[in-house]
């Protein structure tokens, strides 16, 4: 699991112990994520399923793709569709992935990039392997995350941001013990790339055998641990958790992962996504790739797409 690495943690800004007063948040659920398949066909984990939307808020839906290696000919990805009201997050770990929009938002994606698109108003866009990569064949590994929208944001004009892996915020536990990839949002005064309109943080942090992190946590924040691959447990509970499992945290101060001692041979490391945010306690009517506050929207939502007035497939892609 590359992403981004370094040689060395202890070269890095180290995050202190939280005080010993500082409240430990408690583990309000571990839940597992069923598998499935999305777009035209790549497996996915379906990371939020069976949670609360008010538990999530303000997030709405996380799918791990794969971790999974593709023969020749294999690689899949999404056809053109639509999208109002959020932000979708692509963050790839392992593999290529080419993004496209109708507003001309686009790029390769691969080790340790994230793409940032604030549908908004509404635009169309598709997901899919490079030809070479359909080609070649390879490993796939990534997730993306649906990041919900206030009212008064639903109809801001689409934006599109492209951030690489060498802008990511690396950071390291107050003991050199976990690598700490701050995509977006503050943790302990240090600031990752990403530039949100719901107020969140996002981390990819990876955890040494037998290591424990404790997270300074905003407690105006909710609190979600998703894992990537490893076992261990969370909060000073010791939860257990394995690959695929969600960790939803109550109110408190301080996130705490622990990774078991023993690890499986292929997955030494504890790979975790760790999530927070500022609920946004609004009405979530929510109908495909449309996350609004009402059915009428939605229903807009789907004649505005209908209509064409959410974009266009550029020339390139289409048929004539």
């Amino acid at each position: 699991m590359p992403a981004v690495t370094v040689a060395d943690n202890l070269a890095l800004p180290r995050i202190a112990s939280p005080d010993i007063a500082a409240l430990d948040r408690p583990v309000k659920s571990v839940t597992t994520a069923p598998q499935g398949y999305e777009g035209e066909g790549f497996p996915v984990r379906r990371a939020f399923a069976g949670v609360d939307l008010a538990e999530l808020d303000p997030f709405i839906h996380l799918d791990q793709m794969g971790e999974v290696e593709y023969a020749p000919g294999e690689p899949k990805g999404t056809p053109w569709h639509p999208h109002r009201g959020f932000e979708t997050v692509t963050y790839m770990i392992d593999g290529i992935m080419e993004h496209q929009d109708s507003e001309g938002g686009g790029g390769l994606i691969t080790n340790g990039d994230t793409q940032w698109m604030t549908a908004g108003s509404g635009l169309l866009h598709i997901e899919t392997p490079p030809e070479h990569l359909v080609m070649s064949g390879g490993l796939f590994h990534g997730f993306q995350l649906w990041v919900n929208l206030p009212a008064d944001d639903k109809f801001l004009a689409p934006r599109y941001q492209d951030l690489g892996a060498e802008q990511v915020r690396l950071l390291t536990s107050s003991d050199g013990g976990a690598l700490l990839r701050l995509i977006a949002g503050d943790v302990a005064g240090h600031t990752g790339p990403g530039q949100t309109h719901t107020p969140i943080t996002m981390i990819h942090a990876t955890l040494s055998a037998g290591a424990e992190l404790r997270l300074p946590w905003r407690p105006d924040f909710n609190a979600l641990a998703y894992v990537l691959n490893g076992r261990g447990s969370f909060g000073l509970q010791r939860k257990p958790f394995q690959m695929g499992q969600l960790g939803v945290f109550g109110a408190g101060d301080v996130v705490t992962i622990n990774a078991d001692e023993r690890q499986e041979s292929r997955s030494p490391d504890v790979d975790v996504l760790l999530l927070g945010g500022l609920p946004i306690r609004e009405p979530v009517a929510w109908h495909g790739p449309f996350v609004m506050n009402t059915r009428a929207q939605v229903l807009q939502a789907l004649e505005d797409f209908e209509a064409g007035r959410l974009g266009r497939i550029p020339p390139i892609h289409g048929e004539g």
